[in-house]
């Protein structure tokens, strides 16, 4: 059986996807997409590029993520899932273009400066 691989990031989140023609499984670090991700828009995200190509019941997806949180996973298991359709048919690339799916999302957490609570938030003032 022939299967697809890529990689996919997201914040400090990495996802290594593999793509089988199948009935539609979906398989996260070995347990259940539903159990794994719990809400429902993450699995939406998560389903998109194949939605998107018609393709949601065609390929059984096996994931390896870790890193960040539940929702940078979820963006990486995206990228990763629309470039492994790539691999499987260039043919997909403009539509899966088009959506944004194959640009690795750039915003990262800012980090926190000294002298305040956060990243950009200040302590009270007090002018007396």
């Amino acid at each position: 059986m022939q299967t697809y691989d890529a990689v996919g990031r997201r914040k400090n989140a990495v996802a290594r996807v593999r793509i089988a023609p199948g009935t539609g499984k979906r398989i996260i670090n070995k347990v259940q997409m539903k159990k794994y991700l719990q809400r429902e828009t993450l699995e939406m995200v998560v389903e998109q590029p194949l939605q998107e190509l018609g393709m949601s019941e065609n390929f059984d997806v096996y994931v390896n993520v870790s890193g960040g949180g539940l929702s940078g996973q979820a963006g990486a298991i995206r990228h990763g899932i629309s470039r492994a359709l790539i691999e499987y048919d260039e043919k997909f690339r403009p539509a899966l273009k088009a959506r944004g799916f194959l640009t690795r999302d750039p915003r990262m957490v800012e980090r926190k400066k000294s002298g305040r609570p956060k990243a950009r938030k200040r302590f009270q003032f007090s002018k007396r």
